[in-house]
């Protein structure tokens, strides 16, 4: 007797147990799938990692959600995150450029001016880059085609300076170069509204405001935070994930993935786990080496993606020590200007529950670049020291410092990426049972990843579900 009703069964084995491999397994676990995560690493989170300094809790990876995308925080609200989430207390930025902490201009979108009468008023652009940015109003348009480099777009544009001094800055995630950073990829809005305006100036500020009334709409912080941590969300997904049968094998990279007659083999050095279905959520060069023997098409494209690597320097201070604390989140810095840190965190500051957790303490981190990793622990803390001093007079000797050093950590989104990804998934999509999901598909940021893996979950669950008769 034929029936509309279905049942879904089998093992799913999700190969990576970052935020991305996590919210898949959750996912496969709540629809009654038994689901094994193999990790690499020792401890699952990827770069969500919760940890402290001096007594006083502090994230040493991601440290913060954006709350516009809802996807973290909808998370985070279901693994029972609810009543730690926290708005970030400022999240007032400046930058530090030709010497000086200089407001940021308000109007602009990752960077790229909307508004010259705040743009002026902010003083990070000289008054000849000012004037070269207001040209854009005057010049022919610009053919962007199917994708084009944020840094040589508006440097056709507004001019060298802006992309220097604030282009470059906002993308910190992206490291590998304004000049190679995919519009596509990182503002597909700005590409679409460019091909309806000469002007880059009023396609920024049309985005602005279309954002503006969204946000009056939808009242809201632009950040939370989660008390004790971000990474506290990795091991509360992983928590439930184990409640509801999941379980998890951290120090077992994938060294193979076989066709079999019920589906799938996946090797690890120890042993050969039966699978239904996979879901790969690894970097790109650990999935291509996978699914090399099976859609060579996909290995090789992800062979290609880039990475770039980043290391955080955490300090702690004794309040007692500080003459005055730095005001707002913290203060970007243009790689143009040759210094060591790239961007500055003022967590005491950002977060009140650090604070509330170590009153006595004033927590601030600092980024540091592929440029400058060869260097050791010590020199990157000095280093990163010197740079907090001149740019806001800091002299305070620190109680303690930590660096943390996300090597390859980074996928680089280079021109033509969007186009890259959709042959990636063309290619495997004649593999039954197989997904693909992470920060190198769907999105540096953690809502991105989550929304992506969510998506992945629901192919394997597709993938899965048989008639009930």
């Amino acid at each position: 007797m034929n029936t509309t009703s279905t049942r879904r069964s089998g093992h799913v084995v999700v190969i990576g147990g970052g935020i991305a491999g996590l919210t898949a397994a959750l996912r496969l676990t709540g629809a009654g799938l038994r689901v094994t995560v193999l990790e690499a690493d020792g401890r699952v989170g990827g770069k969500l990692r919760a940890g402290e300094i001096a007594g006083a809790p502090t994230d040493l990876g991601a440290e913060a959600l954006f709350a516009r995308q809802p996807e973290a925080v909808q998370l985070a609200r279901a693994v029972g995150l609810a009543d730690r989430l926290q708005p970030a207390a400022t999240t007032a930025t400046s930058l530090w450029s030709r010497g000086e902490l200089r407001q940021m201009p308000a109007g602009h979108l990752m960077g790229v001016p909307g508004d010259l009468e705040a743009l002026a008023a902010s003083g990070v652009l000289s008054a000849a880059g000012l004037a070269r940015t207001a040209e854009d109003l005057v010049l022919p348009p610009t053919a962007v085609g199917d994708d084009i480099a944020i840094g040589s777009y508006v440097a056709q544009r507004f001019g060298r300076e802006v992309v220097d001094r604030l282009v470059e800055p906002l993308l910190g995630l992206y490291a590998g170069g304004a000049d190679r950073v995919s519009t596509g990829a990182v503002l597909p809005q700005l590409l679409e509204a460019a091909r309806k305006h000469a002007s880059l100036l009023e396609a920024v500020g049309e985005l602005r405001r279309a954002a503006a009334a969204r946000t009056s709409r939808s009242a809201g912080p632009l950040f939370m935070g989660v008390d004790g941590g971000v990474g506290l969300l990795a091991d509360a997904v992983a928590c439930k994930v184990r409640a509801a049968g999941g379980s998890f094998l951290v120090n077992r990279p994938a060294r193979g993935l076989a066709r079999s007659a019920a589906g799938w083999e996946v090797r690890t050095d120890d042993r050969v786990l039966a699978a239904d279905a996979v879901v790969l959520a690894t970097p790109a060069r650990a999935a291509a080496t996978l699914l090399a023997p099976h859609a060579p098409g996909a290995a090789a494209e992800l062979s290609q993606v880039e990475y770039a690597s980043i290391a955080l320097v955490t300090t702690a201070f004794s309040r007692a020590d500080l003459t005055a604390l730095p005001a707002g989140s913290g203060f970007l810095v243009p790689p143009v200007d040759g210094r060591t840190i790239t961007t500055a965190t003022f967590s005491g500051n950002k977060w009140r529950w650090i604070s509330d957790a170590a009153p006595d303490l004033f927590v601030l981190r600092t980024s540091i670049g592929d440029g400058q990793l060869h260097r050791d622990d010590a020199d990157l803390v000095t280093a990163s020291l010197r740079d907090l001093s001149d740019a806001t007079g800091l002299t305070a000797k620190p109680v303690a410092g930590e660096v943390t050093r996300w090597t390859d950590g980074l996928p680089q989104y280079t021109v033509g990426h969007p186009a890259r990804i959709e042959r990636i998934r063309r290619s495997i999509a004649d593999l039954p049972g197989i997904a693909v999901c992470g920060a190198v598909y769907d999105g540096i940021g953690i809502p991105s990843c989550i929304a992506g893996a969510q998506r992945a979950a629901e192919e394997i669950l597709a993938a899965l579900t048989v008639p009930a008769g």
